[in-house]
C-alpha cells in the first residue's frame, strides 16, 4: 500500500460517477493492523471508507466484505439485526489473511437513512416484518446500489475478490459493475430471539442465503 496515492476515476458509462480516494492512514484495531482509506464521490455526497489488510493491488481472490453502515448494530450492539456481528466476523477474517478489504458504505437502513430505519423499527414493534415496514414507508425493501463500492474496489485495484456476503444483490451488483468476483463466501451468524424473524424474512423475501 505504500505506493497507493489518492487519485480520481470517472466513468461516463455509470452516469458520470466520480469516486475520489482522498486519504489513507494506519489503523491499529483490536482485530489487528489495517489501513483506512477515505473516499468522496459526486453521487451521494457521503464519505465511504475502506479497511485494508496488507497489499491488495494486483492480488487475486482478495477477501472482501461490503458492509452497509448500521449505527444501531455496529455502534450500539443492537440484537434486532446481525449487522454488528457480521462486521466483527469480517474484521476477524481479514486479520487472518495476508490481504483483504472491507468497504464500509454509508447506506444506513438498507439505503433509507437512520431516521427512516427507526420509523421502520417502530412499525416492526407493531407487528410488521422488515420488508413490510419499508414498503409501508414508501421505499423498496432494499434501496442500496453498489456502483460506488465497485469504483472503490477498482481504485484499490485487486485482480479479483472473494466476496463475503449472504446477499445475492451485492454479488450481482459487483458483477454488473465489472468487478471480477471469484467466489461468494457466506457469513454464518447464529440467530437470537430478537432477530430470528428478521433473518427469516431476509431469507424468504429478500433472497439472502442464510
Amino acid at each position: 500500500m505504500s505506493n497507493l496515492k489518492p487519485k480520481l476515476i470517472s466513468q461516463e458509462s455509470v452516469n458520470d460517477l466520480e469516486v475520489n480516494l482522498v486519504a489513507i492512514a494506519n489503523l491499529p484495531t483490536k482485530f489487528g493492523q489495517f489501513k483506512i482509506a477515505a473516499f468522496e464521490n459526486n453521487r451521494d455526497a457521503k464519505e465511504h471508507i475502506a479497511i485494508i489488510k496488507g497489499h491488495v493491488e494486483g492480488q487475486s481472490d482478495v477477501l472482501t466484505r461490503i458492509h452497509s453502515e448500521c449505527v444501531t448494530g455496529d455502534v450500539f450492539s443492537s440484537r434486532k439485526c446481525d449487522c454488528g456481528e457480521q462486521l466483527h466476523y469480517a474484521m476477524e477474517e481479514l486479520a487472518k489473511n495476508e490481504a483483504g478489504l472491507l468497504l464500509y458504505m454509508r447506506q444506513e437502513g438498507r439505503g433509507i437513512g437512520l431516521a427512516n430505519k427507526i420509523r421502520a423499527y417502530q412499525l416492526q414493534d407493531n407487528g410488521m416484518d422488515t420488508v413490510e415496514a419499508n414498503l409501508h414507508l414508501g421505499f423498496d425493501d432494499d434501496m442500496r446500489s453498489y456502483d460506488i463500492a465497485a469504483e472503490m474496489i477498482r481504485l484499490l485495484a485487486p485482480q479479483s475478490v472473494q466476496l463475503m456476503t449472504n446477499n445475492p444483490k451485492k454479488y450481482r451488483g459487483l458483477l454488473d459493475a465489472g468487478i471480477e468476483v471469484s467466489e461468494r463466501l457466506p457469513i454464518k451468524i447464529m440467530a437470537n430471539p430478537f432477530n430470528e424473524h428478521y433473518l427469516e424474512t431476509k431469507k424468504e423475501k429478500s433472497g439472502h442465503l442464510l
